[in-house]
């Protein structure tokens, strides 16, 4: 193993975690990542993903480095935002319509496709509970979301709803505007006239 490859992943290393993808981009040779696992310096998480080995391994990051084009949605977005007091047994991911998601069938993942009009509708970012910094819904299109089908647990929506009407930081202007847009304003509506 070259010590100037591995000195250089390591330097490189993004809270914890490198790629291959992002060590071939960079012009050296994928074979150090396999060396330093052999070596016991890097521990392979998911395919194409490494993180140092005195690291905890973060799901919700090396599923979102493994699936790009998946935000975090429903009741994981709220679990991200504090919003659910229940860690998610299972992540939601939400992807464009015509994306692919057969590779999914082998993670622990809850697969939501929609229209690509509403696909980057409230994308923002937050950091998991191990400090990583994940692509998600904001609060407002994630209430909406859990709201849609008839997948959300009573109890989650409710006390997100509750903790999000006691907010300093809600929006009811954007949570109807989405609510409208995503056909859940009358749902949405029921919980404000009872709530505020």
């Amino acid at each position: 193993m070259n010590a100037k490859d591995r000195e250089w992943v390591i330097s490189n290393v993004d809270n914890g975690f490198i790629t291959s993808k992002f060590v071939t981009k960079c012009g050296v040779h994928r074979s150090i990542l396999r060396d330093m696992v052999e070596n016991g310096d890097l521990v392979k998480c998911k395919r194409g993903i490494y993180m140092l080995a005195d690291e905890w391994e973060d799901d919700y990051y090396t599923i979102q480095q493994k699936y790009s084009r998946g935000i975090y949605s429903h009741e994981t977005a709220l679990y991200l935002w504090g919003y659910s007091e229940r860690v998610p047994l299972s992540l939601n991911l939400t992807f464009p319509s015509k994306y692919n998601t057969h590779s999914l069938k082998n993670e622990n993942v809850n697969v939501t496709r929609v229209i690509d009009e509403y696909y980057d509708l409230g994308v923002t970012s937050v950091k998991t509970p191990s400090g990583n910094i994940v692509r998600v819904y904001n609060l407002e299109r994630s209430l909406c979301d859990v709201l849609r089908g008839n997948t959300g647990d009573l109890q989650t929506i409710q006390f997100a709803m509750k903790k999000y009407v006691l907010s300093k930081r809600k929006n009811i202007n954007l949570l109807l505007k989405y609510a409208k847009l995503l056909h859940v304003e009358k749902k949405v509506r029921k919980y404000l006239e009872v709530l505020l």
